[in-house]
């Protein structure tokens, strides 16, 4: 299956050409200043399944990790489309929020659910 990613005013497309292989709803603080939601929701798939078309500005910042991620983003409307997180160099993440599918598969893993709202209820 072919899955298409877009900016909100479709100048980045991201086209994912495998089913991701993990789906992660991310409660960190870093991801909800990123979103300006509580919590950020990315599909991760194979770096050689994406291919990525249009012009993005990036920012990079540390991980709890200690491994640098690189978010990219429209330059005209600011989504924040996708990003490579050097910890796993085979890899891509996407926004899922990008894809504008209700349909897309659901997340299978929490991660930071220390810092989740107390009114959220997902994943457990």
């Amino acid at each position: 299956m072919t899955r298409l990613a877009t900016c909100a005013c479709g100048s980045i497309r991201v086209t994912c050409a495998s089913e991701p292989t993990k789906v992660s709803v991310c409660h960190c603080l870093d991801c909800q200043k990123r979103t300006g939601s509580s919590f950020g929701v990315a599909a991760f798939f194979d770096r050689d399944t994406v291919r990525i078309e249009g012009p993005t500005k990036s920012f990079s910042r540390q991980s709890d990790s200690g491994f640098p991620v690189t978010f990219h983003f429209c330059p005209d409307c600011g989504s924040t489309v996708f990003w490579k997180p050097q910890r796993k160099p085979g890899a891509v993440a996407v926004a899922v929020g990008s894809f504008a599918d209700p349909d897309f598969p659901a997340p299978t893993q929490t991660v930071y659910s220390e810092r989740r709202h107390s009114w959220l209820d997902m994943c457990d």
